[in-house]
Protein backbone atom coordinates (compact mmCIF):
# COMPACT_ATOMS: atom_id res chain seq x y z
CA UNK A 1 0.00 0.00 0.00
CA UNK A 2 1.34 3.41 -0.98
CA UNK A 3 1.59 5.68 2.03
CA UNK A 4 2.87 9.19 2.59
CA UNK A 5 2.98 10.56 6.11
CA UNK A 6 3.87 14.16 6.81
CA UNK A 7 5.18 15.48 10.11
CA UNK A 8 6.94 18.48 11.55
CA UNK A 9 4.15 21.02 11.49
CA UNK A 10 3.15 23.13 14.45
CA UNK A 11 3.02 26.65 15.73
CA UNK A 12 5.85 29.09 15.05
CA UNK A 13 6.28 32.81 15.49
CA UNK A 14 6.80 35.08 12.47
CA UNK A 15 10.38 34.90 11.30
CA UNK A 16 10.78 31.38 12.59
CA UNK A 17 11.64 28.13 10.85
CA UNK A 18 10.26 24.63 10.58
CA UNK A 19 11.32 21.49 8.77
CA UNK A 20 8.63 19.23 7.45
CA UNK A 21 9.18 15.57 6.68
CA UNK A 22 7.27 13.13 4.52
CA UNK A 23 7.98 9.45 5.02
CA UNK A 24 7.03 7.19 2.12
CA UNK A 25 6.32 3.48 1.99
CA UNK A 26 4.80 0.90 -0.32
CA UNK A 27 6.70 1.82 -3.47
CA UNK A 28 10.18 2.62 -4.77
CA UNK A 29 10.62 6.09 -3.37
CA UNK A 30 13.79 6.86 -5.32
CA UNK A 31 11.99 6.46 -8.67
CA UNK A 32 9.56 9.32 -8.34
CA UNK A 33 9.30 13.07 -8.42
CA UNK A 34 7.65 14.69 -5.41
CA UNK A 35 6.01 18.01 -4.74
CA UNK A 36 5.08 19.89 -1.60
CA UNK A 37 1.74 21.67 -1.69
CA UNK A 38 -0.14 23.67 0.86
CA UNK A 39 -3.72 24.68 1.36
CA UNK A 40 -4.54 27.76 3.39
CA UNK A 41 -7.95 28.17 5.01
CA UNK A 42 -10.54 28.95 2.37
CA UNK A 43 -8.09 28.62 -0.52
CA UNK A 44 -7.06 26.03 -3.09
CA UNK A 45 -3.89 23.98 -3.31
CA UNK A 46 -0.71 25.93 -3.91
CA UNK A 47 2.36 24.18 -5.28
CA UNK A 48 5.49 25.11 -3.36
CA UNK A 49 8.41 23.02 -4.52
CA UNK A 50 9.17 19.98 -6.65
CA UNK A 51 12.17 17.67 -6.60
CA UNK A 52 13.03 15.00 -9.12
CA UNK A 53 13.84 11.40 -8.28
CA UNK A 54 17.58 11.91 -8.00
CA UNK A 55 17.23 15.10 -6.00
CA UNK A 56 19.30 17.23 -8.38
CA UNK A 57 16.49 19.24 -9.99
CA UNK A 58 14.39 21.45 -7.76
CA UNK A 59 11.71 23.81 -8.93
CA UNK A 60 10.12 26.38 -6.67
CA UNK A 61 7.13 28.63 -6.72
CA UNK A 62 8.09 32.28 -6.76
CA UNK A 63 6.33 32.82 -3.45
CA UNK A 64 8.75 30.58 -1.56
CA UNK A 65 11.91 30.16 -3.60
CA UNK A 66 14.07 32.35 -1.39
CA UNK A 67 12.76 30.90 1.87
CA UNK A 68 11.94 27.23 1.40
CA UNK A 69 14.22 24.34 0.43
CA UNK A 70 13.04 20.97 -0.77
CA UNK A 71 15.28 17.95 -0.35
CA UNK A 72 15.11 14.19 -0.13
CA UNK A 73 16.99 11.26 1.33
CA UNK A 74 16.35 8.27 -0.89
CA UNK A 75 18.07 5.94 1.56
CA UNK A 76 15.51 6.92 4.19
CA UNK A 77 12.50 7.18 1.86
CA UNK A 78 11.97 10.68 3.17
CA UNK A 79 11.15 14.02 1.62
CA UNK A 80 11.82 17.30 3.42
CA UNK A 81 10.78 20.92 3.27
CA UNK A 82 12.90 23.40 5.18
CA UNK A 83 10.93 26.59 5.73
CA UNK A 84 12.60 29.78 6.90
CA UNK A 85 11.42 33.34 7.51
CA UNK A 86 7.88 32.17 8.02
CA UNK A 87 5.08 34.71 8.08
CA UNK A 88 1.35 34.48 8.84
CA UNK A 89 0.57 34.00 5.14
CA UNK A 90 2.38 30.65 5.36
CA UNK A 91 -0.30 29.31 7.70
CA UNK A 92 -1.76 26.27 5.95
CA UNK A 93 -1.93 22.52 5.87
CA UNK A 94 1.14 21.20 4.05
CA UNK A 95 1.03 18.09 1.89
CA UNK A 96 3.55 15.95 0.08
CA UNK A 97 2.45 14.41 -3.19
CA UNK A 98 3.92 11.72 -5.42
CA UNK A 99 3.91 12.22 -9.18
CA UNK A 100 1.99 9.53 -11.02
CA UNK A 101 4.84 8.43 -13.32
CA UNK A 102 8.53 7.61 -12.99
CA UNK A 103 9.37 10.25 -15.57
CA UNK A 104 9.59 13.93 -14.63
CA UNK A 105 6.61 16.17 -15.19
CA UNK A 106 7.10 19.19 -17.39
CA UNK A 107 7.14 22.52 -15.63
CA UNK A 108 3.80 23.69 -16.97
CA UNK A 109 2.11 20.68 -15.37
CA UNK A 110 3.62 20.85 -11.89
CA UNK A 111 0.73 22.66 -10.25
CA UNK A 112 -1.96 20.33 -11.55
CA UNK A 113 -3.05 18.30 -8.54
CA UNK A 114 -4.50 15.56 -10.72
CA UNK A 115 -1.06 14.38 -11.87
CA UNK A 116 -0.17 13.34 -8.33
CA UNK A 117 -1.61 9.96 -7.46
CA UNK A 118 -0.64 9.72 -3.83
CA UNK A 119 -0.97 12.33 -1.11
CA UNK A 120 -0.31 12.45 2.57
CA UNK A 121 -2.92 13.63 5.04
CA UNK A 122 -1.06 16.85 5.65
CA UNK A 123 0.54 18.61 8.57
CA UNK A 124 -0.70 21.93 9.91
CA UNK A 125 1.64 24.91 10.11
CA UNK A 126 0.46 27.94 12.05
CA UNK A 127 2.46 31.15 12.00
CA UNK A 128 1.36 33.75 14.48
CA UNK A 129 2.60 35.88 17.32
Amino acid sequence: EVQLVESGGGWVQPGGSLRLSCIASGFTFSSYTFTWFRRAPGKGFERLATINSGGYRRRYADSVKDRFTISRDNAKNTLYLQMNSLNPDDTAVYYCAKYERQSEPISSQLSRTEIYHAWGRGTLVTVSS
